[in-house]
């Protein structure tokens, strides 16, 4: 009521006040015509229920019919949820609070709308609850859509969740409650960070939280660890109301894609090496832990059979736990000569096929162990489940590859099990394979140097010769030296590469080494008419090599031998160019005036000689281009190369020469076969220096032939 103790100046004209107020009435009209609002009013004292035309209409009664009751209300209320309205609205009641509830009504039609209410209730100043007033919305089309999405997130063959600004799981759909069913109960209305704590520091946090905060959708893949152990593949978009998260079971991808990964990374390490040991020995890193929980790689020396004891080590261990890698380690030390001979492992590698232990590892491989410190360390370790795969080549077995998994990621799924077999399979042919290479390799490189006999050692003349075999190759060369005498007492010198790297090479080398001696020891030819007559014998004999040499000869008449001079007379078929080396460190290379064809191209080339005079100390280098060559740089930058490391080394003895001159160059181990021949002439008007060493001659040559 208006209070006449105040004036109109003071509050303004009243006439103006009430055009204000009706204003204001009007414009809340007219929000509730156009939002479709009906407004009720219950008098809780006198239990009378007034409810606007627009209410009476939404209920499906008219004024005539409605009378003004809860009971009324209650007669529209679906009967599925009337009672959950009803203890609602009495809770509200009872703490003078507000209400909000979503139901059903049945109207005399047989039609169902769906009723959106809210209401507040009014108490006396003794807190007593007097009246009740409200609104309420007719939501039947908006729910029908909300449902219609619900139903379609509860269909889509896609996990779906949201969770709101606290992190509070406010939907999750069957799909995705399938996936996190190792998470116990209902997730919604539960803090995400606490029904999965190992996500907590994991991408799903870090990516979750920016996308939370900078409103950008995120995209990603993570792992999730037991109990749910599966990989993911998550779209995580923001709203206002919080983060909607879609995201996939990738794991069956993820771990073909490693498999895959494995398997090329096992092919790669075992086709870059033919030291098939050392990279079999180094499976254990790679299928740890994308096969199992660690494992044992075993090997059967070479030369030994499949199912006896001896000659069987284990000789590598992984464990994907690092503090118990030196547990592992011990047990592999300890368990061969512990195992019985019923042990899994020896009847894996009796009948060659797979042995597996689902459950109960622990137990069953301390069965098959003598007492001791390999029965105590299996017990520490606790394996839950073991497989045991054989490594077999071509008609042997020739290791195995124990895996083992712990209680938490049990028995070996079939697909770890046909993986785990396939990295058996190439290990083993792998490993088998380089036996055999390498027993190629020994036959060859010993028929090799076999025929790579010493030097004679005339008066005044020192000869080294070296030959360094390819530190990895798929076989041994055909590289070879050679040095004998003339019956006339000529020094020849010969140094020669057949193509190839098989012992097919090897054996070639050794026919052309053989008859290129013949024909010099029966002759007294020069080195031009010794290339002309092995050219001629190798197409009469159809040998089907080819071939590069260099043959040089050292001459001297009893003039030159007063002078200290001998000529150098040489012919080159092909190969690379003889090196002198002068007492000053001056390096000259021998070239011909024009290049000549290989040994074996064209049987009646004309073949040309040259000629060089050389004094005491100067040293003469013949060498294979395995020398020089190699896959990083051209052959010039390598020729370049002999030629410096060649000046450094003027004044070393001979021997230390060649020895500094393999090191220098191929460090010891060579990409390619090296064969080298040196040789340096001593003052004749001197006795022989001691580091040449005593003359070494055949009987039927004169004690002081002409070098």
């Amino acid at each position: 009521m208006w209070n006449e103790r105040h004036s109109a100046d003071e509050y303004g004209d009243p006439a103006v006040l009430a055009a204000d107020d009706e204003t204001t009435r009007l414009r809340a009209e007219l929000a509730i015509d156009a939002a479709g609002i009906g407004t009720f009013d219950y008098d809780l004292v006198t239990g009378a229920l007034e409810w606007d035309d627009r209410l009476v209409s939404m209920f499906g009664y008219d004024l005539g019919s409605f009378d003004r009751t809860i009971e009324a209300f209650n007669a529209r209320v679906h009967p599925d949820d009337l009672d959950r309205v009803s203890q609602t609205l009495q809770a509200a009641i009872d703490a003078c609070g507000d209400f909000e509830s979503l139901y059903r009504i049945c109207l005399p039609s047989g039609d169902t709308r769906w009723i959106s209410a809210r209401g507040r209730t009014l108490c006396d100043q003794q807190g007593e609850p007097v009246r009740f007033l409200g609104a309420v919305t007719d939501v039947t089309s908006r729910h029908a859509a909300e449902q219609g999405v619900a139903r379609v997130l509860e269909t889509m063959p896609a996990a779906f969740f949201s969770v709101d600004r606290q992190w509070r799981f406010t939907y999750v759909n069957a799909h995705a409650q399938r996936l996190l069913q190792a998470v116990d109960g209902d997730l919604v209305g539960k803090n995400i960070w606490e029904q999965f704590p190992a996500a907590i520091g994991s991408p799903f946090e870090v990516r979750y939280r920016h996308a939370m905060g900078s409103g950008e959708n995120v995209v990603f893949e993570a792992y999730y660890p037991p109990p749910l152990d599966a990989w993911y593949e998550v779209l995580a978009w923001p709203s206002p109301d919080g983060l909607a998260v879609y995201f996939l079971d990738i794991t069956g991808r993820r771990r073909q894609q490693d498999r895959m990964e494995l398997l090329a990374a096992l092919t790669e390490q075992l086709s870059g090496t033919m030291q098939a040991e050392l990279a079999v020995a180094r499976l254990a890193r790679l299928v740890v832990p994308a096969l199992a929980d660690w494992c044992v790689v075993s090997l059967i020396d070479d030369g030994e059979q499949a199912g006896h004891r001896r000659g069987l080590h284990d000789v590598s261990s992984w464990h994907r736990d690092e503090r118990l890698r030196p547990l592992v380690q011990e047990y592999s030390t300890a368990r061969i000569p512990a195992l019985r001979d019923d042990s899994f492992l020896f009847r894996a590698l009796a009948t060659s096929k797979r042995v597996v232990v689902e459950s109960g590892a622990t137990k069953a491989a301390q069965g098959v162990l003598e007492p001791g410190p390999a029965r105590d360390l299996i017990g520490r370790l606790a394996p839950d489940a073991l497989v045991v795969l054989p490594l077999v080549g071509r008609d042997r077995t020739v290791g195995l590859l124990t895996l083992f998994n712990g209680a938490d990621r049990g028995r070996l799924s079939d697909d770890d099990l046909m993986t785990g077999s396939e990295v058996a399979g190439r290990a083993g042919l792998a490993l088998d394979n380089a036996r055999l290479y390498r027993q190629q390799r020994v036959v060859a490189e010993t028929l090799q140097r076999s025929l790579l006999t010493a030097p004679p050692e005339p008066d005044h003349l020192e000869i080294a010769v070296r030959y360094l075999p390819a530190a990895e190759s798929t076989a041994v060369g055909g590289d070879w030296y050679d040095s004998f005498l003339q019956a006339a007492g000529a020094t020849v010198l010969v140094i020669g590469d057949v193509a190839g790297h098989d012992i097919s090479a090897a054996a070639s080398m050794g026919q052309l080494r053989g008859l290129l001696r013949g024909i010099a020891t029966t002759s007294d030819l020069g080195p031009a008419g010794i290339l002309s007559g092995l050219d001629a014998s190798m197409a009469l004999l159809d040998m089907g090599a080819l071939a590069t040499a260099v043959v040089a000869r050292l001459e001297q008449t009893p003039a030159e031998r007063r002078d200290g001079t001998t000529r150098l007379r040489w012919s080159n078929a092909g190969h690379l160019p003889p090196l002198v080396l002068d007492a000053d460190g001056a390096v000259t290379e021998l070239a011909p005036d024009r290049p000549e064809l290989l040994l074996g191209v064209q049987h009646d080339v004309a073949r040309s000689e040259s000629v060089v005079t050389l004094r005491r100390g100067d040293t003469v280098v013949l060498f294979t281009d395995g020398l020089v060559e190699r896959r990083d740089s051209d052959l010039d930058a390598g020729l370049d190369r002999i030629r410096s490391e060649l000046a450094c080394l003027a004044g070393q003895p001979l021997q230390e020469l060649s020895d500094q001159l393999l090191e220098q160059l191929v460090h010891g181990r060579p990409e390619d076969d090296v064969a080298l021949i040196a040789v340096r002439l001593h003052r004749q008007d001197r006795p022989r220096p001691d580091e040449a060493g005593p003359v070494q001659l055949p009987d039927v040559i004169d004690d002081e032939p002409a070098p």
